[in-house]
């Protein structure tokens, strides 16, 4: 073999090495292509599901906002009808506690035949007390 077909067997041989090499750096290329299709995919998928998430918490915030506003005009609808009642309780309890009342009491407690104890029990007065109250009235 001559010097020249020896540098024509190398210049070849390294051609082929070079083709060799081109040809795995495509597949690899095309692999690594596919890939990143896939990643760019899943990135799509999770930006989607990142923005329903973000829709759904910004839906349970105005949800718990509408639920707290609810609940503070309740407490002030419970506020006012508490009022109304401590109010209406005061005034049966200054009608009940009244003279006339007791004495009304005492009256048609005794014509329905109850005793003085029965009678002292039911207003919350002493037995002596009852008996004064009917003695006034006879």
């Amino acid at each position: 073999m001559t010097f020249s077909q020896l540098i024509l067997l190398f210049i070849s041989g390294s051609e082929l090495l070079l083709l060799v090499l081109l040809i795995v750096f495509y597949l690899r290329l095309r692999k690594s292509e596919a890939l990143l299709t896939t990643m760019q995919a899943g990135q799509e998928s999770l930006v989607a599901k990142m923005h329903f998430n973000a829709e759904l918490e910004q839906e349970i915030v105005e949800s718990f906002a509408r639920r707290q506003q609810e609940l503070q005009e309740l407490e002030v609808q419970l506020e006012a009808r508490s009022n109304e009642l401590r109010s209406l309780l005061e005034q049966a309890e200054a009608i009940s506690r009244s003279p006339q009342f007791l004495r009304e009491l005492i009256f048609t407690g005794r014509k329905k035949g109850q005793t003085i104890p029965q009678l002292a029990k039911a207003t919350n007065l002493s037995i002596d007390e009852v008996e004064l109250i009917l003695m006034k009235a006879e």
